[in-house]
């Protein structure tokens, strides 16, 4: 189980564990990130959206930042940045997306791995951090998550990850250029009886 670690400065949200930190990009984080994902862009695209042709320049990545704070706000999503503990070295991003409360109490994972750091179990460290977090102090109910039915690591990540596949999707998502279908992905949470966000934790 992860250790979650709520201060505040900047970015006001850290999660540590499982070999991983979790927190909210910054400001400063923009040389490391632009240099990963370029170095990573042959690998990521045909899993991604297009990106856009001014994707890696410092503007959109302020545009990024300010999308965040304010999906953050709104406790709609939650974007992170992902670290290895030993050395909070950054090696890729996972997101909590279309966070829904009312009866569904659900929400949407989402990540990348720069090329450097793949096969290392750090974005499996970030999916199980993300999960306690969703579970645990979010107090969500249930995860979801997609992927491309060729993507046959990310299937496998997600399955270790406890998540069940759950059926196809056509059409799901438009990725490098094209609706492509997905495999659906589910997880609930095992905490029985929690019905909102651990008491003290203000979200």
């Amino acid at each position: 189980m992860a250790l979650l670690d709520w201060i505040a400065p900047e970015s006001s949200l850290r999660v540590e564990g499982h070999g991983v930190v979790l927190r909210p990009p910054r400001a400063s984080d923009y040389l490391a990130w632009r240099e990963l994902r370029a170095a990573s862009r042959s690998f990521l695209q045909p899993w991604e959206p297009t990106w856009p042709a001014d994707d890696l320049t410092r503007a959109a990545f302020r545009r990024r930042l300010a999308a965040y704070a304010r999906d953050r706000e709104l406790g709609a999503a939650y974007a992170f940045f992902v670290l290895r503990a030993h050395d909070e070295a950054l090696t890729g991003g996972i997101t909590l997306s279309n966070v829904r409360r009312g009866v569904a109490q659900m929400g949407t994972i989402g990540y990348w791995c720069g090329q450097p750091f793949t096969r290392q179990g750090l974005t499996l460290a970030a999916v199980r951090s993300m999960s306690d977090f969703a579970f645990r102090t979010l107090g969500l109910h249930r995860l979801e998550a997609a992927c491309i039915p060729e993507n046959e690591p990310s299937r496998t990540l997600l399955l270790k990850a406890g998540f069940a596949e759950e059926g196809q999707a056509k059409a799901y998502l438009k990725i490098n250029g094209a609706w492509r279908d997905h495999v659906l992905f589910g997880l609930v949470s095992p905490i029985q009886g929690l019905e909102g966000p651990d008491e003290g934790v203000s979200v």
